[in-house]
């Protein structure tokens, strides 16, 4: 029988209107509190280009935004966006004729904007970063190199503690320092946007001296692109990542984008050809600021103002308790289980189930498991039956795709592997060695799905009925080779432990303990035939 199908939910639009590009998150928010992004879209309108001088928006910038907005608008429609939520950054804030531009909007485009101060805009920005990052009680620096300015911000999972806006931006320097250059760019040029950068950012930069940061993080299509070239200019080998930018590897690509003119540095490898005359600029701007802060790496982001919008939509929504009271983890993982619609409950139960069992046998020293596996069991927990969303049939390989294939902001790779390889497992054939799935896992990995899928197993079978009857479990060791399973029930519960047989023999050959089980129901003790006699129980 089929589940009754879930409301769609409502479609929101999220329009960031900056200095150099236009920017569309297109997002499905379901009844539950999930959502599903249902389309990312960017045009480069260069609505700052020769702005910055006497802060005037040009006709033709203007224009060339409108057409770009009024077309996000009609795609937002046609996915029945109920709502459109739009905001103009430095360009705009910084126009004296910024009335006529929303104005055209408003005509043309049929858009609403709200032009949005330096320092919310590094609010949204630290909120759409963030959201992305696993931070806990850390603090990061988050730097966003826009068009117009730069926001940078420190805080971490929960809250910032700082925020500022910097009139310093790709364009901006540009139309300051390089206007209608086609030549290469002299170190001594280079040097001097440098200082004015330095300048600029003194007192700020004192300012965050005095905050404990463990790690720097940037956003905006500057800093990703410089990663990129980075990447592709200097051979990186292994897996493609452009997730950190150092500081050397910066300073190195500088120096021989410099020495090009604009037609040559359009061809760069890595570059986009867009950028190419506002790359030296934007790179100033990070270099500048890693010197002063001793930063020798940044982590980079795909996420800002755009995400941040999102996530400030539904912290005042009824879902708030899901950005304010979960990690980033917590959140992904919730996230991708609701939009699933998976069965909460049973997640829950299977859930705990496995927490005990690996609390109890790392108490006993049954295994001596590794640092973080204990989260990633929690996680593979709650998402093992995702799969059913598509069918019943198979459905742990289903699960294992979408795991896969999701965005889990807050995860590594390898992480998310293993998640999804204990939603795998979780059922029919146990995790060889030399299984496909687990061919590009190093071997930690291997290890980890196999021990972390021999409890996962055990605790989806102690509620195959999805009656919740298991309320407790817990291991103690029964002699040198043996551990018993010792469940509390709240009544028979004969379908589980049918289940719980299957999974003895893959248990003995993972942790090398033979494994027998009692139950208790209520407050009576009933022994089961595996049990050749029944062991003293431990105290409590």
């Amino acid at each position: 029988m089929e589940s009754e199908k879930p409301s769609e939910g409502r479609v929101v639009a999220f329009i960031d209107i900056g200095t150099n590009s236009v920017r569309l998150l297109l997002v499905r928010i379901n009844p539950n509190g999930s959502y599903k992004p249902l389309t990312k879209q960017k045009e480069s309108v260069r609505l700052g280009d020769k702005e910055f001088i006497d802060r005037i928006l040009q006709p033709e910038a203007m224009q060339r935004a409108v057409i770009v907005c009024k077309k996000f608008v009609e795609l937002a429609r046609a996915y029945g966006a109920e709502e459109v939520i739009a905001v103009a950054t430095s360009a705009t804030r910084d126009a004296s004729n910024k009335v006529q531009f929303l104005e055209m909007l408003k005509s043309e485009a049929n858009l609403e904007v709200c032009p949005i101060s330096g320092i919310e805009e590094a609010r949204l920005i630290y909120l759409g970063v963030s959201s992305g990052l696993r931070l806990g009680d850390s603090r990061a620096l988050l730097i966003d190199i826009g068009g117009g300015s730069t926001e940078v911000s420190v805080g971490g999972d929960k809250q910032y503690y700082f925020l500022h806006s910097f009139n310093l931006g790709a364009i901006r320097l540009t139309n300051m320092f390089l206007p209608d250059e086609t030549g290469p760019v002299s170190m001594e040029r280079y040097r001097m946007i440098k200082a004015h950068i330095r300048r600029k950012a003194a007192l700020v930069i004192k300012e965050l001296s005095r905050y404990r940061i463990s790690c720097a993080v940037g956003s905006s299509g500057t800093i990703e692109n410089l990663a990129r070239i980075a990447f592709v200019y200097l051979h990186k080998t292994g897996q493609e990542n452009y997730d950190l930018l150092g500081y050397e590897d910066l300073k190195t690509i500088v120096g021989d984008l410099c020495a090009l003119p604009l037609e040559e540095r359009r061809k760069f490898p890595g570059i986009n050809s867009q950028r190419a005359d506002i790359i030296i600029a934007g790179a100033a701007i990070i270099e500048t600021l890693m010197e002063e802060m001793g930063l020798s790496e940044i982590r980079v982001s795909k996420r800002g103002l755009r995400e941040g919008l999102l996530v400030d939509y539904l912290s005042k929504s009824e879902f708030s308790y899901m950005i304010t009271q979960m990690s980033v983890r917590k959140r992904s993982i919730m996230q991708l289980g609701l939009a699933c619609h998976f069965d909460e409950e049973h997640a829950h139960t299977v859930t705990r189930l496995a927490l005990e069992l690996f609390d109890s046998a790392q108490a006993l020293g049954i295994y001596e498991f590794e640092k973080g596996e204990r989260e990633l069991l929690e996680y593979g927990a709650t998402l093992h039956d995702i799969g059913k969303f598509l069918s019943y049939d198979n459905h742990q390989a289903h699960a294992y795709h979408i795991i896969r294939e999701s965005s889990l902001p807050g995860f590594q790779p390898e992480e998310i592997e293993i998640i999804a390889n204990l939603a795998y497992f979780h059922r029919k054939g146990t995790p060889k060695k030399k299984h496909p799935n687990l061919a590009g896992l190093e071997k930690s990995s291997v290890k980890s799905v196999r021990i972390l899928a021999a409890l996962l197993r055990i605790a989806e079978g102690l509620d195959r009925s999805h009656t919740g009857v298991i309320s407790h479990v817990r291991f103690y060791i029964a002699s040198t080779d043996t551990v018993v399973l010792e469940m509390h029930a709240r009544k028979e519960c004969q379908l589980e432990l049918w289940d719980l047989e299957k999974h003895k023999k893959f248990f003995t050959k993972i942790l090398g303990y033979n494994l027998q089980y009692k139950t208790i129901i209520e407050q009576g003790a009933v022994p089961f035939s595996t049990l050749e006699e029944e062991p003293e129980l431990e105290s409590t």
